[in-house]
């Protein structure tokens, strides 16, 4: 097995000697003992644009390019760091999903999510600031903490999340939905209606042009209502004043309506997650009642197209088809 070995500096010396003093290309690659090749692509390659052959600059120069070949490519290799970034930038995926679905889009790549914080929040990469495009735009991760609660709820003839069925938790059975709404600023007429269903994570959005109980419903009750009825079953919702009517929304959407304990926003956890990444669309501080339904449409959309780790990497959309058609298929079978 050949092995190849760059020229050192003392040869190039010895090269630049032997050529000023007349000696052949052939002679000087005998004399060190290397290919003629070797040593006429070395002159042509330092000697260009008429320039004077020079052992120095010629050492300095191969060293240069040396050490660019040999550079470590930030994120393992140049795919993986182009993949980061542009999903980071983007589509602002979080460092998981980005980690998750690489090894689907390029098999045989693979990267830490671990390894993508390290280097958001490396200080020498501060100044491409990554951080903006994360969910909650932290200088540093911090811990959720707890807050002691009460568990009375003030909602008229509330039935209890005790009361739901524990199949809902497993998250086995597509239809249960959470719901919850967000604000822009105290001051907006509109609030935004966010329902989420617990198994394929598809999200529905819906802007409310009031506070009112009735919006809530009869924007809810429109969407739900032309999904399959296997995506209809229960909603979850917390002790907001715009839930008061729930009996309304049962017979409207035949789905019942089941409440979490106050303060306890954890018991709908999958919704508050969701509220989370809504707000990179839609941003706190920032008025509603200047967007437009198309802009909730593409938010939405974009959601609910997002690879998400807990379905394995798939998208909502692509868990909702896979359900639809794995219950098409029981129902052929019967």
């Amino acid at each position: 097995m050949k092995i190849y070995k760059h020229l050192s500096l003392l040869e190039r010396e010895k090269l630049y000697g032997w050529k000023i003093s007349g000696v052949s290309v052939s002679q000087i690659a005998k004399r060190l003992g290397r290919n003629k090749g070797t040593v006429s692509r070395e002159l042509c390659r330092h000697s260009k644009y008429g320039r004077k052959y020079l052992p120095c600059l010629a050492q300095r120069q191969a060293d240069k390019k040396g050490d660019r070949q040999r550079r470590r490519a930030p994120l393992k290799s140049p795919t993986v760091f182009l993949y980061v970034r542009k999903h980071l930038r983007e589509d602002q995926w979080s460092p998981e999903i980005i980690a998750g679905r690489l090894p689907i889009d390029f098999p045989g790549e693979s990267i830490h999510f671990e390894t993508i914080y390290k280097y958001i929040y490396r200080s020498k990469n501060r100044k491409y600031n990554y951080r903006q495009y994360l969910t909650l735009k932290r200088n540093r991760r911090m811990k959720l903490l707890g807050r002691k609660v009460k568990r009375d709820s003030k909602i008229s003839n509330a039935v209890s999340i005790d009361l739901r069925s524990k199949l809902v938790l497993r998250r086995k059975q597509p239809g249960h939905w959470e719901t919850d709404n967000i604000e822009g600023v105290k001051t907006d007429k509109t609030v935004l209606s966010v329902t989420v269903e617990r198994v394929a994570r598809l999200t529905i959005l819906s802007k409310l042009d009031n506070h009112q109980t009735k919006t809530k419903i009869w924007a809810l009750a429109k969407k739900t209502n032309n999904l399959p009825e296997i995506f209809r079953r229960t909603i979850t919702a917390d002790n907001g004043p715009e839930n008061t009517k729930h009996q309304e929304l049962t017979a409207l959407t035949g789905m019942p309506v089941y409440f979490c304990h106050p303060y306890h926003s954890w018991e709908k956890g999958t919704v508050e997650n969701m509220n989370g990444r809504i707000r990179k669309y839609f941003p706190k501080g920032e008025s509603l009642d200047k967007i437009t339904p198309e802009e909730i449409a593409w938010a939405e959309g974009k959601i609910n197209s997002t690879p998400r780790k807990c379905l394995q990497f798939l998208t909502p959309y692509e868990k909702m088809l896979e359900i639809v058609k794995e219950n098409n298929q029981k129902i052929r079978r019967t």
